[in-house]
């Protein structure tokens, strides 16, 4: 069901300004690298809709786990290569001046071992200097359960619900989105069960730190979820 609903994702994230987050991603990369480094591979790129306007600035490419995604990133991105890969042990024999991982998908490592395997694998792929921006998920202490959302979308000919409360578990957020959508095939309920883990800050600038990285936490970022700004030495 994933995979059914991924056509409709832009859609149901239509709130979101993509375009004023590429822009403050480039001003916050150009105060850092010079313009000669343009190569970025954004990690976790979804639908490709950050590569959608970063390719403005940037040589991009885009990596994510689900072909169904990349199917969308591609439809919206012809001339860009995407690349089909785990987050956390991705290979892609090559390496760029940025890498970037939005949207809060690092939650999605749940386990620390699998976070850490997903740290050293973006530093690999880094250039000497290089920086890698991470937009974190919640924190334990800004996570709030048992509280109810919701997102619906009102088109002529698509009526999206999606209803869901959120749940948390030792140091694991969790959710089930529940979606009501209605074509004019049909109407049909479908379920997509979610779990993110609840990292403290240090527990994403810690290990960057010990990998050789100047890595610190802005506060401030592109939401309320802050930025984790790592450079890697030379």
């Amino acid at each position: 069901m994933y995979a059914d609903l991924a056509q409709y994702y832009d859609r149901i994230y239509a709130f979101k300004d993509y375009v004023a987050e590429a822009r403050t991603l480039a001003k916050l990369i150009h105060e850092k690298l010079p313009p000669e480094r343009r190569r970025l591979l954004d990690v976790a790129c979804g639908t490709g809709r950050h590569i959608t306007f970063l390719k403005a600035w940037f040589d991009a490419q885009g990596l994510d786990n689900s072909e169904d995604m990349l199917q969308m990133a591609r439809a919206s991105n012809p001339e860009i290569t995407f690349h089909q890969g785990d987050m956390a042990e991705f290979s892609l024999r090559q390496r760029f001046d940025v890498l970037t991982c939005l949207f809060s998908s690092i939650g999605y490592l749940t386990t620390l071992e699998r976070l850490h395997s997903a740290l050293r694998c973006m530093v690999r792929h880094l250039e000497p200097g290089g920086l890698l921006l991470i937009e974190p998920w919640f924190t334990p202490e800004s996570w709030h359960p048992n509280t109810v959302h919701g997102v619906f979308i009102d088109e002529p000919e698509l009526k999206i619900a999606r209803v869901n409360t959120s749940f948390v578990d030792g140091q694991i957020s969790y959710f089930d989105f529940h979606y009501l959508l209605g074509t004019p095939r049909g109407t049909v309920h479908a379920v997509e069960h979610h779990e993110l883990a609840l990292y403290h800050h240090h527990e994403l600038v810690d290990p960057l730190r010990a990998l050789g990285m100047h890595a610190y936490y802005d506060k401030h970022g592109f939401m309320d979820r802050g930025l984790i700004v790592a450079q890697a030495a030379g």
